[in-house]
């Protein structure tokens, strides 16, 4: 699998998510569902481990993936990346995003 760069920075290649669709692996989609649940404090269901990566058009997109606001953000402003944005270094989303995964955007490609 080559890299798929989410908007964020991630690289979702890495993401149990989309691992778990490209190779239709059902035990890693359990797997991934119990330990985000207790990770994000949310009810993921192995049905919700799919994803086709951040900035593919085509669905589907695993649970928050969906419905991320920074990904919303960035489709809406037509920017490849987040960090090229105007706004990235004031970006209220951005700010939201990096609290709750305590990543810092700007260090990702």
């Amino acid at each position: 699998m080559s890299k798929c760069i989410g908007y964020c920075g991630l690289d979702c290649v890495k993401c149990p998510a989309y691992i778990a669709l490209k190779t239709n692996d059902d035990a890693l989609r359990i797997t991934t569902a119990a330990e985000w649940t207790k990770k994000y404090n949310h009810p993921f269901t192995k049905e919700m481990i799919n994803c086709t990566g951040c900035t593919s058009k085509e669905e589907p997109h695993c649970g928050y993936c969906g419905m991320c606001a920074i990904r919303a953000c960035a489709q809406k402003r037509s920017v490849v990346r987040c960090c090229v944005c105007k706004n990235f270094e004031t970006c209220k989303t951005v700010k939201k995003f990096e609290q709750h995964s305590g990543l810092k955007l700007k260090d990702l490609p």
